[in-house]
């Protein structure tokens, strides 16, 4: 009998593999997307993953990519089959030959300062969505980070806002200029005299004040605003942070000030806001 049921939610596999990976702090959406890739793998095989041979797992790769998975998620597949292996398994020779595949690297769409002011002036009707959108463009946070900003998250007298465990995990502080400032004071009167924003509560809130504001919920108030704006440009929240990034760099300001207002660990990350001619 085939052990598919391996990956199920009381299997022996699945458990040990959960504190694997727990044990080394792997986020939840990560730990999700590595079971839900052994799971497909499973299936795949027809038996345990735990008895596959070097030739099955290239016989699966093989599979996704003449079905036409995408590099990234190819690459995200061969991510998690590496750590089942070498860490839950311990079968390090099984995967040894399983490789990942090159991704293009694709500059990013950038927004022009007119396209900016227009798409956040179209979300004027939603004093938080408009501030939000703000924060995107004006502090370069990311959708995940913006969505977890609490009200004690800014700092008035050092004029910054605080990014709590952002991407990697890291705390950092984002600069908040006057005019950001403003535009967030101006969307906390109104929340607060409507009572959807809570003291020391979220600074964006989800539609029951207790919850933050969802990702999801903010990328459509983002589409929506560029829809209104009339912007065709294949663009997403992330666009902002690449934008004003770019916008920076036009105005001579050093890459190396940019990567710390970004985040980014690696100056090669930032050096993609770099376009030679």
């Amino acid at each position: 009998m085939t052990s598919i049921s391996e990956l199920n939610s009381n299997s022996p596999l699945r458990q040990r593999m959960i504190e694997d990976m727990t044990l080394r702090k792997l986020a939840p959406k990560t730990q999700s997307g590595y079971i839900r890739v052994i799971k497909n793998l499973a299936r795949f095989l027809g038996h345990s993953p735990s008895t596959a041979t070097s030739e099955e797992l290239r016989n699966y790769q093989l599979y996704l990519t003449n079905n036409g998975t995408s590099r990234i998620s190819l690459n995200a597949s061969v991510t998690a089959l590496r750590f089942l292996y070498t860490v839950t398994l311990e079968r390090y020779e099984t995967i040894a030959k399983i490789s990942s595949v090159p991704v293009p690297r694709k500059l990013p769409i950038i927004l022009n300062k007119n396209e900016v002011a227009r798409l956040i002036e179209a979300a004027a009707s939603s004093p938080k969505y408009q501030a939000a959108l703000s924060v995107a463009y004006g502090a370069e946070l990311r959708i995940g980070e913006i969505v977890a900003l609490k009200m004690s998250d800014i700092d008035r007298q050092r004029m910054t806002l605080r990014v709590e465990q952002g991407k990697g995990r890291k705390d950092r502080y984002a600069m908040l200029s006057p005019a950001l400032l403003d535009c967030l004071e101006n969307w906390w009167r109104t929340g607060h005299a409507q009572g959807k924003i809570l003291d020391g509560g979220w600074l964006f809130p989800g539609q029951n004040p207790i919850n933050p504001m969802s990702t999801r919920q903010l990328s459509r108030a983002f589409h929506s605003a560029a829809v209104d704006a009339g912007i065709t440009k294949r663009v997403s929240m992330h666009s902002l942070r690449h934008s004003f990034a770019t916008h920076l760099l036009e105005q001579k300001v050093d890459i190396r000030v940019i990567q710390v207002l970004l985040g980014h660990s690696k100056l090669e990350t930032t050096s993609r806001y770099v376009v030679s001619d």
